[in-house]
This record gives structure tokens, sequence and C-alpha cells, in this order.
């Protein structure tokens, strides 16, 4: 099984994905670190990614997600996916790769990046993310889980909605 913790910066991606993975001994990847340089880059400078940026971040989270896959392997991966076309690509046709939405609201996360030290994106980029992100719809069979609660809190959640507990 692949879980995907989707969602915008600020949301806990990365939190809740080593906290997962660690309690279900599972593999971590970190999205962010198969950004090329020059998205960081760009990133840093302020500017929002494009299609065409995210084009090879999503090629590198597609491949490590059928690599698992295709070796039988369970992992946890954050990627924030915020278009259910880029989500459509990375998960594909695995039945054994799963959704998870971490929710939250503006004021939360906006909070959150605020306080967040030594990460490349900075609190300017939420407003181009919360523009660009698609919620999953029904027919994705995401679990949404808002973030208003503690990463153990969330974990529970996350394990309980996918019958790991």
């Amino acid at each position: 099984m692949i879980i995907v913790l989707m969602g915008v910066s600020g949301c806990g991606k990365t939190t809740v994905g080593v906290d997962l993975a660690a309690h279900l001994g599972w593999e971590y990847q970190e999205g962010d670190a198969l950004h090329p340089p020059e998205n960081i880059l760009k990133m840093s400078a302020g500017t929002p990614l494009n299609d065409d940026d995210r084009k090879p971040w999503i090629a590198k989270v597609t491949d490590w997600i059928d690599s698992y896959c295709m070796a039988g392997r369970d992992g946890v991966i954050s990627c924030s996916a915020l278009r259910k076309s880029y989500r459509q690509m990375i998960i594909g046709n695995h039945n054994d790769v799963h959704l998870v939405y971490l929710s939250g609201t503006r004021e939360l996360l906006s909070r959150r990046l605020a306080e967040r030290k030594d990460h490349f994106m900075p609190p300017d980029l939420l407003e181009s993310q919360l523009e660009l992100l698609e919620e999953p719809s029904a027919d994705e069979h995401a679990i949404v889980v808002t973030i208003d609660r503690t990463p153990n809190d969330l974990v529970r959640v996350i394990c309980d909605g996918l019958g790991l507990l």
C-alpha cells in the first residue's frame, strides 16, 4: 500500500508523513526532495510554479510510487498534488495507492507558515496554492482529514480511515 499525503504548504504533510511511516514501520519519501533544484530556487524566490515546472517533479513522484507498487513495498509519500490531473498521473491505475487530503483553514495554514523556520517555501505562496487547489472529488475516494489536531491524532485518524489500526 502507498499512502499519498496531499495538501497545500503548511498542512503538515512532512510531519504527519514521518510520524505515519514510523507508526506503520514503512518508508517515507519527502515529496519536496524530488523537486528539481530550479523549482526550489523559483519557490524560494517567491515565484509560484507553473504546470511546466511541475512536470519533472510529478514524473519523479510517479516513478517513486510505481517502483514501490511494482516491488510490493509499502510507503508514505508527501506531495501537494493540488490538481486532480496531477493526482491522476501519480496514482495511475494502482488500486493500492490511497490519497489522504490534509485540509485546513486559510487562517490555520497562514499561522503555521508564519511560524515555520528553515523551509524554502515562503508564506506568500500559500495564496497561489489555494487558488490552484482542486479538492479531491468523491470519485477519488480520498480520506479528508482536518489538520486542527495533533500529529498523533492525525496518524490515528488516517490509520482508522484506511483500516490499518
